[in-house]
């Protein structure tokens, strides 16, 4: 009787542990999501704005948390393996970051690539007489995004009061390029020193041209050492992936063990590692 009282105690201490401690991890969990959800929302509604995208923040979050559960299972499936998974789950979290930055970096791109045709557009407006507002209005009307979008804000801008220097450099700090900064302050020089703005800018217009195509044939002459570093870093996982299906048995071991793990861990360490220093070799900066 003592011993049958001794075990409902006992299991009755491990229940009550238990829920214990799965509510706290309940709680934690919550807390935790509630604070990614509202980092990832206020980022995210930053980002879509610099884009002049009007998204609901909360319907792109519930997507990337579907992508993120979807990549796991399907890691989980294809490799058998939960620990797999997890950092699949993990890794696509950073999927959002890395779509914005590459999204960042074409708009800057496209906004520089527009430039020399803006400005010699704005050039032949002051020559044919007519004020720089009025200008940069045809070349709003005329242009494509994202060219038209910054200019657009920044009449917008000075229709609120704000001053031509500082509507410039708002334009520099949203579209933080080389390019950018030239033509800002080329603008102000000529702004304040009262010179020819017209000649101003269509001189400027050449040397970004001139600049633009330099940077095109520096990334030409690049694109052969930039895949040479794509094709040394999937050579290994090729390798592995032949390797796996003639030898599945001595391949097994690196997938079903902790040393296996850990030599995925360097391997991918040295392949990020060896790719990252090619592109920094062949990354050059006009």
């Amino acid at each position: 009787m003592n011993s049958t009282a001794l075990v409902i105690g006992f299991s009755l201490t491990i229940f009550l542990a238990v829920g214990l401690l799965s509510w706290v991890l309940i709680e934690l969990g919550g807390s935790t999501m509630q604070r990614y959800r509202a980092s990832f929302t206020d980022r995210t509604r930053f980002q879509a704005q610099e884009f002049f995208l009007f998204i609901d923040p909360a319907k792109l979050f519930i997507a990337n948390l579907a992508i993120m559960m979807l990549g796991a299972v399907l890691a989980w499936i294809a490799t058998g393996s939960a620990l797999l998974a997890l950092p699949v789950f993990f890794g696509l979290a950073l999927l959002p970051r890395l779509a914005y930055r590459w999204m960042r970096q074409r708009r800057l791109r496209q906004f520089d690539e527009q430039l020399p045709d803006a400005l010699l557009m704005l050039s032949g407006g002051l020559r044919a007489g007519i004020g720089l507002n009025a200008a940069t209005q045809q070349l709003v009307a005329e242009s494509q995004p994202p060219l038209a979008q910054e200019f657009s804000l920044l009449l917008r801008e000075q229709r609120l009061g704000v001053t031509l220097e500082q509507s410039l450099s708002n334009l520099s700090r949203r579209i933080p390029t080389a390019t950018t900064t030239l033509v800002v302050s080329a603008m102000r020089i000529a702004a304040e020193t009262g010179g020819g703005l017209a000649e101003t800018l269509e001189r400027t217009s050449h040397t970004v041209r001139s600049r633009l195509q330099m940077e095109g044939k520096i990334v030409a002459l690049t694109a052969q050492g930039k895949l040479q570093a794509w094709v040394v870093g999937m050579l290994p996982i090729g390798l592995m992936m032949v390797l796996n299906k003639m030898e599945p048995v001595a391949m097994s071991h690196l997938w079903n063990s902790r040393i296996g793990w850990a030599t995925l861990a360097v391997i991918a360490f040295l392949e990020i590692m060896g790719v990252v220093l090619i592109r920094k070799i062949v990354a050059i900066d006009v």
